[in-house]
């Protein structure tokens, strides 16, 4: 039986040298987190705000703005400290839209459904024209419609054929899936990763070239607006950004994004000779005449004993403007913040400052955490290639030594939400295996709410990452997927409706307890040796 207060947990993780490091766990002061997390828990209204008061958070968009004002004021409502928001390096111009819609003239009438691509210029009232289907795989594709696509709208992609699902939309792991993810996968080579990031490279620069003529192109030839097809099905619509967020780029025409049934039908009837014509009316606009910086969010518990030492949770409050961004990720915002709050509530004193930041400016590539830690904790080198200079910060090759900021040895761990709202499984180490024992004691309390996993394998593609190719501890929870990645990731079905409350209130609980633990022990966390490029 565990007994309320201080209480040594031995852990053993096979293979490792010392299988018997013991990790302290205040118990006492997670089943405090635990009561305030389940029975007086406020991340609902946290989460119900950001989505269905503020909405959608465009990076820059008037609503990220607000979003900024308004996480502030409850820091500051409940007794944080530090509070304020951090700019980083021009991003670009914001943009907002109001109202899209597409009606099908002919060969009959009929309503379509379609929404626009975020930085991409609105049609100034109702514009009607033919459509016509273009294929632009090169730079050399333009100049086959040369003359040929004034007064028409553009159908970009082929039809695609339905699939039918063959397993649920909505899923949670199961014993064997949480073995699944306990094997680790050996990377490839050096050289062989070396040379997929090359061509990964090679290809993200040819599609930018060939982003920017063809908006050029297409605004010069007098095309009224451009559709292609949503990368779902069932009606979905999922959509990024077009255009050019960038002052003084070519931001092309409007661009749309139509769901996948009614696109189908009309390429079938372009297809078969037929008349088609729409009619397109998109209310959009960029908010801004030259580009912004972006600006982060960041707010503090200060720590005492060791309150120079830093350990820090966050999630991105930017999102994508077609539905509210509520699994990507209001949820993870809202757990944050919660986390926040049930600290102060419960009167926690830790030894450490711990930090909270909501990023911005992640779904165009990490820009916000990036800018984050390159000026407090760690950079690489710029590059001297101006091709590399225009890849993001993930795809560049290694410039040389790791130049260590101010605060770099001063900084313990990186906790961070961003894979949807569902419940916390466990957490991914990132290969840190020192790291995993310590794990393992923090999710015991929580055994009992499902979360049991910690895996050794990496993963990727969120703000952890910033923080994780510095060398400094960076990690990302476990989470059921639920339907994230079957309707909502980027979708128009990012709403308040496809979470679940007690999953965010469980993962709440359990981010406040790591975080309280990663400020109280005697250690900072161990790091993982640092690959040199």
């Amino acid at each position: 039986m565990f007994k309320w207060g201080m209480l040594s947990v031995a852990l053993a993780l096979s293979g490792v040298a010392d299988a018997q490091t013991k990790e302290t766990v205040d118990l006492d002061m997670v089943s405090r987190i635990r009561q305030e997390a389940f029975h007086r828990s406020q991340v609902m209204a946290t989460f119900s705000h950001l989505t269905e008061q503020i909405g959608p958070r465009l990076t820059n968009s008037p609503a990220m703005g607000e979003a900024n004002t308004w996480t502030r004021s409850k820091f500051n409502e409940w007794g944080l400290v530090n509070v304020h928001d951090e700019a980083f390096d021009a991003f670009g111009r914001g943009w907002e839209f109001s109202n899209a819609s597409v009606e099908l003239l002919s060969p009959r009438v009929a309503p379509l459904y379609a929404l626009p691509k975020a930085w991409t210029p609105g049609t100034n009232g109702p514009v009607e024209g033919e459509v016509i289907k273009v294929e632009i795989k090169k730079l050399a594709d333009l100049d086959q419609y040369k003359g040929k696509i004034a007064g028409r709208i553009l159908l970009l992609n082929d039809a695609r054929d339905y699939e039918r699902a063959t397993k649920s939309d909505s899923h949670r792991h199961d014993d064997a899936g949480l073995a699944e993810l306990q094997v680790f996968a050996v990377p490839k080579d050096v050289a062989d990763a070396k040379a997929d990031r090359a061509k990964k490279a090679k290809e993200y620069l040819e599609k930018q070239e060939l982003t920017r003529a063809t908006n050029a192109f297409f605004a010069e030839q007098g095309v009224l607006a451009t559709i292609s097809i949503s990368g779902w099905d069932n009606g979905i619509i999922r959509v990024g950004g077009g255009g050019s967020r960038k002052a003084g780029e070519p931001v092309g025409v409007p661009e749309l994004a139509m769901m996948a049934e009614h696109y189908n039908q009309l390429v079938r009837a372009v297809d078969q000779k037929q008349a088609v014509k729409l009619r397109v009316n998109v209310q959009a606009r960029f908010t801004d005449t030259q580009d912004q910086p972006g600006y982060n969010t960041l707010a503090e518990i200060r720590g005492s004993g060791k309150a120079d030492e830093i350990v820090m949770l966050g999630a991105h409050m930017d999102s994508w403007h077609t539905g509210t961004g509520a699994a990507d990720n209001a949820a993870g915002v809202a757990v944050m913040m919660e986390a926040m709050r049930i600290l102060k509530a419960v009167g926690a004193k830790p030894k450490r400052t711990i930090r909270v930041a909501l990023w911005s400016g992640e779904e165009q590539g990490l820009i916000g955490s990036q800018d984050y830690v390159s000026k407090h904790f760690a950079r690489y080198p710029e590059p001297t290639d101006p091709a590399q200079l225009t890849l993001p910060a993930s795809m560049r090759e290694p410039t040389g030594a790791l130049q260590r900021q101010r605060d770099y040895d001063k900084f313990s761990a990186y906790f961070n939400m961003d894979n949807g709202s569902g419940r916390f499984r466990g957490i991914y180490a990132q290969e840190n295996l020192a790291a995993v024992p310590i794990f393992e004691a923090w999710l015991a309390p929580f055994h009992d709410v499902g979360a049991t996993t910690v895996a050794t394998r990496n993963t990727g593609s969120t703000d952890h990452i910033a923080f994780d190719r510095v060398g400094l501890p960076g990690f990302q929870f476990i989470q059921d997927r639920l339907d994230y990645f079957t309707n909502v990731h980027h979708s128009n079905l990012d709403t308040w409706d496809h979470a679940e409350p007690e999953d965010l209130k469980q993962a709440a609980a359990i981010v406040a307890s790591f975080v309280y633990n990663a400020a109280m022990r005697e250690e900072k966390l161990p790091r993982k040796p640092l690959l040199t490029p």
